[in-house]
């Protein structure tokens, strides 16, 4: 059995990446399929140190070859906050909601011109293997943020419902997008695709 954790504690993430990896014959885990209830601390100073450091936690603790990933939202207007913070931005000291977190951008960016709203959402993709060697893929998607969020939130992404893709005219809400608008803007999908030469040697 070829077996993939995907180590991430978001629904959100584990649906979405469980839908772009389907056309693999990978048994693909959860947390809490592999039982592991602990969480690996995310001290890391930009996205690709918090993504191995998760990706290396977890494939300790499962044995399983392990992707993990981190990201963010990055504004423009605020010098690339909030950054590695993004789900820490209001209350440090715990993770905020998807309200929170929009209802802060929104007041951060109060009197901000159209003109200077741009921002985007990049993480990085970490894939422990099994002998210990440790991939990294990254992507990103820009776009604006207008003066009004989207109306539906998807759970666990607060950041898309910001995000605007005036070439499309759409927001960054999965849910919106054709899949062919997937394909092009998901930076999620287009990370893996990096990954999936590697992934496939999983399989032999």
């Amino acid at each position: 059995m070829n077996s993939l954790l995907i180590a991430t504690t978001n629904p959100g993430k584990l649906n979405e990446l469980r839908l772009f990896l389907g056309d693999l014959p990978l048994t693909l885990v959860s947390l809490t399929d592999a039982g592991i209830t602990t969480y690996a601390e995310e001290t890391g100073k930009t996205f690709a140190e918090n993504a191995i450091l998760k990706a290396k936690y977890y494939a300790e603790k499962s044995g399983f070859p392990t992707l993990a990933d981190d990201g963010g939202f990055e504004i423009d207007a605020l010098h690339g906050e909030p950054g590695v913070k993004s789900h820490r931005w209001v209350y440090g000291d715990r993770e905020n909601t998807d309200e929170e977190l929009i209802a802060h951008t929104m007041t951060r960016l109060n009197g901000t011109p159209e003109g200077k709203r741009g921002a985007q959402l990049r993480l990085v993709l970490a894939l422990v293997t099994p002998d210990g060697k440790v991939y990294t893929a990254e992507e990103k998607v820009r776009g604006i943020i207008p003066l009004a969020p989207a109306n539906k939130v998807t759970p666990g992404f607060p950041y898309r419902s910001l995000l605007y893709l005036p070439e499309i005219n759409k927001y960054y809400n999965h849910d919106e997008l054709t899949p062919e608008e997937t394909d092009r803007y998901n930076h999620r999908k287009r990370a893996l695709d990096k990954l999936r030469p590697i992934l496939r040697g999983l399989l032999t």
